[in-house]
């Protein structure tokens, strides 16, 4: 599979969000860990508008 359609700047820090998250909310119910992913998904797509100019 050539590198472009791996797209490794979308892979690697979605990966490195998910082993944070396991690794940090081990100790947390799955609803706070649902609302941190909201969260974090919230302030990414908020980031990546502003970058892009769409906001």
């Amino acid at each position: 599979m050539p590198l472009d359609l791996l797209r490794l700047d979308i892979v690697v820090p979605v990966l490195m969000y998910c082993a944070l998250l396991w690794w940090v909310g081990r100790g947390i119910s799955w609803t706070a860990k649902l609302a941190t992913a909201v969260v974090t998904l919230v302030l990414i797509i908020c980031v990546v508008l502003v970058e892009r100019g769409w906001l």
